[in-house]
């Protein structure tokens, strides 16, 4: 009677499979970590992907990846590129600070982020002479190049940059070459948008645009104001400023 007891106890708890099957639960879940850990995901996709994964808690079932809008998210699936066009902007960031580095210190080009994308500012000065659309290509030469590599990177192949051309308010002559500061900044602007396809920019990623006095950095009250005002922006634009 003790040894069928003891068969009988021994026939209890879960099925032999359900080792083997936990075992293999388990290397799954190490193999995904890994994956995560050793990959760069951004907080957006992060949670796009756990909002296909609604099967814990009071939720039930699960929802795949298509398109249309995630309201609990505000995102779609078609703004995904844009995130990637984002990330570009920052190696593009830390690749015009490396290479600008010393025209960063002498305050030739000057390198900023906003709501338009990333902003290279050429200073006019070192472009252009006085009242002048001509480039000084002996002073400028360096800096172009330099903008050419970074508007040639793999990875703004789908970006466009706009060119935009700034003056001070000091008006032109207007029986000279340029009319008005209209003229002149839009002038600016072709000359380096011309330079720029030489060094093989792709000429359907420009924009080109003169701005004249309408958009100053400083205060056109002193000489210093009105020279940092004298510029030509380049604009990395974000996908909603195409």
């Amino acid at each position: 009677m003790r040894e069928k007891r003891r068969k009988r106890r021994t026939k209890g708890g879960a099925p032999d499979y359900m080792v083997t099957y936990g075992d293999v639960v388990t290397l799954l879940l190490a193999f995904f970590v890994i994956l995560l850990s050793s990959s760069a995901v951004s907080l957006d996709e992060l949670r796009l992907i756990l909002a296909s994964f609604p099967g814990l808690g009071q939720f039930y079932g699960g929802r795949t990846l298509e398109k249309g809008r995630l309201a609990e998210l505000g995102n779609t699936i078609e703004a995904l590129p844009s995130q990637e066009r984002g990330r570009a902007l920052d190696v593009a960031l830390r690749e015009a600070q490396a290479l600008f580095k010393t025209e960063l210190r002498e305050r030739k080009v000057r390198v900023t982020r906003d709501e338009r994308g990333l902003v290279i500012s050429l200073a006019g000065d070192v472009f252009f002479k006085t009242a002048s659309g001509e480039l000084n290509i002996e002073q400028s030469r360096s800096i172009l190049q330099k903008l050419a590599r970074i508007l040639t990177l793999p990875l703004l192949s789908k970006n466009i940059f706009r060119i935009e051309g700034h003056t001070d308010v000091i008006p032109t002559n207007p029986k000279g070459k340029w009319k008005s500061n209209w003229h002149l900044s839009t002038t600016r602007a072709l000359a380096v948008l011309g330079y720029l396809t030489e060094l093989n920019v792709n000429e359907k990623q420009l924009q080109v645009m003169g701005l004249s006095d309408t958009e100053p950095l400083y205060s056109n009250n002193t000489p210093e104001g009105r020279a940092y005002n004298r510029r030509v922006d380049v604009v990395i634009l974000t996908a909603g400023h195409l």
